[in-house]
């Protein structure tokens, strides 16, 4: 029983692509592969940046509308959590700027549907829930460490950043959130583009994406903070910079999924 078992685990592992090994200059390579996609098509990547800014605005003053400010911040950085589901427009632009193929709007969205149908739903839904169980980590650390009556005061950002209470709660909440990110972040770095690129199911594409991490650990960290680094100034842009960051970004992790992933027989 346990060699039948050993059997049919190794046959699946055996299905599982290969992944490469990735270096620091194949991220400098992407990143600029993605600006020369961005460049090519830049009407897509507003199209779809923009969804993702105006997306963000809106939820923003629907947190302000009703009077749940201390949530403004983990939403805007916990956002990114599903930022490679919303970039599948521009692995569809990628997708066909790299087999010289005509650039269509009813193209792009027929790339898109094909890839709904994929198990790309799942994806979005474990890396969905991620994000609202952030936001709940970060609700509870709030009024954990600060108390609801800080809602009522006038001075909440003073409160935040001028007491040792709301220190604590930058490091832990910041630390907390770099943990989850992660986490996500290392099952879901290539599991996106993998899911729109081939018929597979979202477990051997998250598996795929972990196996990518742990192949090239130091790359894939420093892959990571670019992320959150652009991710920061965008922030601090008022989500403007997302109009150029994520296409960029979007089109660069089509690229090093490529690279990072055996293509399919």
């Amino acid at each position: 029983m346990t060699d039948l078992t050993d059997n049919s685990s190794s046959q699946r592992r055996s299905q599982w692509p290969d992944v490469r090994d990735v270096r620091l200059d194949d991220l400098m390579d992407v990143v600029g592969m993605g600006l020369r996609d961005f460049r090519r098509a830049p009407s897509y990547g507003l199209f779809f940046g923009g969804i993702y800014a105006v997306g963000g605005w809106l939820l923003i003053l629907l947190l302000l509308q009703f009077d749940l400010p201390f949530l403004v911040y983990p939403l805007a950085a916990g956002f990114a959590l599903i930022a490679p589901f919303i970039a599948t427009g521009f692995y569809a632009v990628s997708y066909s700027l790299e087999r010289d193929e005509a650039l269509s709007w009813s193209a792009v969205r027929g790339l898109i549907s094909r890839s709904a149908r994929r198990d790309l739903g799942w994806m979005a839904l474990v890396t969905g829930f991620s994000f609202f169980i952030w936001m709940d980590i970060a609700a509870l650390l709030f009024f954990g460490f600060l108390g609801i009556n800080v809602l009522s005061s006038e001075n909440f950002l003073m409160e935040i950043f001028t007491t040792p209470a709301g220190w604590m709660l930058l490091v832990i909440g910041n630390g907390v959130g770099a943990v989850i990110a992660l986490a996500v972040f290392s099952f879901s770095v290539t599991s996106f583009p993998m899911l729109f690129d081939r018929d597979c199911d979202f477990v051997t594409a998250m598996v795929t994406s972990v196996r990518v991490v742990r192949a090239n650990p130091r790359v894939m960290i420093v892959w990571c903070a670019v992320i959150a680094g652009l991710v920061g100034i965008s922030l601090l842009s008022g989500l403007v910079g997302l109009f150029v960051i994520l296409p960029v970004l979007g089109h660069a992790s089509w690229h090093l999924y490529r690279r990072a992933v055996e293509p399919a027989a």
